[in-house]
């Protein structure tokens, strides 16, 4: 397989990447009218091409359209590497977790009371 280098990744030549046929028609369209509203799309895998550039595209994450503007450095990537599928809750404190265990095992009354 040939290989291009864009934004120091190894991507494949365009000419091999996978485009959703149908997103490829609506682009052409958009860009033909030169309309500029999001193009709507749940083709996730369909590879960016550099003719899209100054397209945004709303892309579906499983629950949501994101909406994703391209640039020249997205050539060869993945319209899906653009719209996140999961939402990063933080983690718990290690202050909160030794409160925690600290509160379940003590006992507030004397030793020797019953």
């Amino acid at each position: 397989m040939a290989y291009k280098r864009y934004a120091g990744k190894e991507r494949r030549a365009e000419g091999l990447l996978f485009v959703d046929p149908v997103l490829e028609k609506k682009a052409d369209i958009a860009l033909a009218a030169n309309n500029h509203k999001p193009i709507k799309t749940w083709a996730r895998r369909s590879a960016i091409s550099p003719k899209w550039i100054g397209l945004t595209f709303a892309v579906h994450n499983g629950k949501d359209f994101i909406s994703v503007y391209i640039t020249d450095e997205m050539i060869g990537h993945k319209l899906g590497e653009f719209s996140p599928t999961r939402t990063f809750k933080t983690h718990s404190s290690n202050n909160k977790a030794a409160d925690a265990k600290s509160t379940d095992g003590a006992s507030t009354k004397p030793a020797g009371t019953k």
